[in-house]
């Protein structure tokens, strides 16, 4: 797993980090009982405080991804198919925002949006 930061992205740093994490568990990159980097580690890698990883890994433990044993590390806990949905959903909503924004923008209608989507559900797409 890398991850990438930037200073201008102004997202602050420690959600950056948190969220490249997650991702990388929803998609499968990461699974369970995988070892993240040490907190000093990661901090050391990407040039930034440890503060800032060690925020970041404190707000996964505390949303449920991550379990850190002292003196062993930050461990992935088991995938949360609850979580794994509500990630889905969003990046769903996101991308049909985008898609009825052009949609309007240009003058198509909600019946050839939704023709259009129901066209695109019967491609196989894996």
């Amino acid at each position: 797993m890398k991850i990438i930061v930037s200073n201008r992205s102004g997202v602050p740093i420690y959600e950056q980090i948190k969220e490249q994490i997650k991702e990388a568990i929803f998609s499968g990159e990461l699974s369970e009982d995988d070892l993240l980097p040490s907190i000093r580690q990661l901090a050391r890698d990407l040039k930034i405080s440890v503060i800032t990883t060690t925020r970041a890994y404190s707000d996964l433990e505390r949303e449920g991804f991550v379990v850190q044993m002292r003196g062993k590390g930050c461990y992935v806990l088991p995938r949360n198919t609850e979580l794994a949905r509500e990630n889905a959903l969003h990046k769903m909503e996101d991308g049909l925002c985008v898609a009825i924004a052009a949609a309007k923008a240009e003058g198509i209608s909600k019946a050839e949006l939704i023709e259009r989507l129901h066209l695109l559900w019967e491609v196989d797409y894996e």
